[in-house]
């Protein structure tokens, strides 16, 4: 199948522009397909900034990429205006140490990191592994979200193995500097038994505020708000103390923020805030908190001057 001249062109483009583009379901904020995490994630661990393209908003790129590179999946990586690969090869380029030589940067540290895992948690590994084929391994893969996840699979050869209590985890050279200190339990509760994952390298999660508390803290001047709601909305019930917007156009300016910067996330009832908390979670930041019932309880607890709608 032949590509349109034009749509060449526009790819073409692309790839001039840019020395590192990937081709993805999504974006690096928020991938939309586990294969362009895994891409996003291998990449975050060796350089800091590559340009995307989400597939999934230009379906003329989605297609055409296919034919351009002679490559039927997504995702795409293409360095110098060259086709690397898809995720399971920069999967395979990141453990060996090829992306690190691809980029210039120094080769990646593969000592095995120090994990712990209790007697209790090894012993229900063990019974689940019990039952496995042979030849498989246990993996934990450790997104940029510091979200974990196991998987029995074969071991492909460059993965880092730490030990503990017996149970050998394989883990890819990103997932591995994620988790250094790492501690797996079994535990049980109200909720039912399983294991429970303890990274200390991950950043402290999201608090709920209340409008009370955010009164104080606006009146103390020691938080700033982001307010997250649609321009309407802002401009109809508009918070009457200083604080910044979420748009477009300040999303790079927020994420430039120090990590230690305390950001207090407003919405209309507290629950697109509490996903936009998350998103600045995933970036690093470590002094969050989301506003629980948003300018909603603000107005029926705090100030009623502001409309309700």
């Amino acid at each position: 199948m032949s590509l349109d001249p034009a749509l060449r062109t526009r790819i073409e483009s692309l790839l001039s522009e840019h020395r590192v583009v990937l081709f993805m379901k999504g974006n690096a904020q928020a991938p939309r397909c586990g294969f362009s995490a895994k891409a996003v994630g291998a990449l975050q661990g060796v350089i800091e900034t590559f340009h995307t393209v989400d597939v999934l908003e230009d379906g003329e790129i989605r297609e055409g990429i296919k034919i351009f590179g002679s490559w039927p999946t997504i995702p795409q990586l293409y360095v110098d205006g060259e086709l690397v690969g898809g995720s399971d090869i920069i999967e395979g380029m990141l453990n060996s140490g090829e992306l690190h030589g691809l980029f210039g940067v120094a080769p990646p540290d593969r000592t095995p990191p120090a994990i712990t895992i209790t007697p209790k948690a090894a012993e229900a590994i063990r019974s689940a592994m019990a039952d496995s084929g042979a030849g498989l391994e246990l993996h934990m893969a450790i997104d940029p979200r510091f979200n974990a996840q196991f998987q029995l699979k074969p071991a492909a050869g460059g993965e880092i193995v730490s030990e503990s209590e017996g149970i050998r985890v394989h883990f890819d050279l990103a997932s591995a500097q994620r988790a250094k200190g790492l501690e797996i339990d079994w535990v049980e509760d109200v909720r039912g038994a399983g294991l429970a994952i303890r990274n200390p390298n991950a950043p402290a999660p999201v608090q709920p505020l209340s409008v009370q508390e955010l009164a104080a803290r606006v009146a103390a001047g020691d938080i700033m708000v982001i307010d997250v709601r649609p321009a309407a909305d802002r401009e109809f019930a508009r918070f009457p103390h200083p604080h910044k917007v979420l748009d477009e156009s300040t999303v790079a300016e927020l994420e430039a923020l120090p990590k230690d910067t305390e950001l207090a996330f407003l919405c209309h009832h507290g629950v697109s805030s509490a996903r936009a908390a998350e998103h600045f979670r995933g970036q690093g930041f470590r002094k969050l908190f989301n506003v629980e019932g948003g300018i909603e309880a603000w107005s029926q607890q705090i100030d009623p001057s502001v409309p309700r709608y």
